[in-house]
């Protein structure tokens, strides 16, 4: 992923309104993020738990996602697998709900997935950070098969919100 500035990541947003994308909180050291090991920019509010953000560059310009995870509840103790990055994770999933884009998104509808609370799916598949024992199920996929299958799930999350 190319390295975004503020002013980017803010037009990216497709499901908030502008004025949203204009107050919502965008991590300040955008600069050491790890831009060369990334499919996707994904953070949470320090202010507010349970609001997270990603964003993306797929096929053209970022498109940038607000997203609510659900309250903690008993079942994050249970190992739980991520939808994106197929990363296990014991607590460490979050069901994540992102309004839909445009009149379907102001109409109330959502779609969700499950993914990785910390939003480092990209971090976790190249082995850059280690989910825990047996965070990464033995498979006979390569790495880049693996970052592929990471960038389709992604791109068929999005496109459900964007649709």
């Amino acid at each position: 992923m190319k390295p975004l500035t503020e002013p980017e990541i803010r037009n990216a947003f497709v499901n908030c309104t502008k004025g949203e994308a204009k107050r919502l909180y965008v991590p300040r050291e955008l600069s050491g993020e790890p831009w060369s090991d990334l499919d996707f920019l994904g953070w949470r509010d320090p202010r507010a738990p349970d609001r997270a953000y990603l964003v993306a560059e797929l096929n053209g310009p970022p498109v940038g996602i607000q997203l609510r995870s659900s309250g903690a509840g008993s079942w994050q103790t249970r190992r739980s697998m991520c939808s994106v990055c197929v990363t296990t994770h014991t607590g460490g999933v979050s069901l994540m709900v992102a309004p839909k884009a445009g009149k379907a998104g102001q109409q109330g509808n959502s779609v969700g997935t499950y993914i990785c609370s910390d939003l480092a799916c990209s971090l976790y598949v190249r082995g850059k950070k280690d989910a825990g024992m047996g965070g990464r199920l033995h498979e006979s996929l390569t790495p880049q098969e693996k970052v592929q299958r990471t960038v389709a799930n992604l791109a068929a999350f999005i496109a459900e919100v964007v649709t």
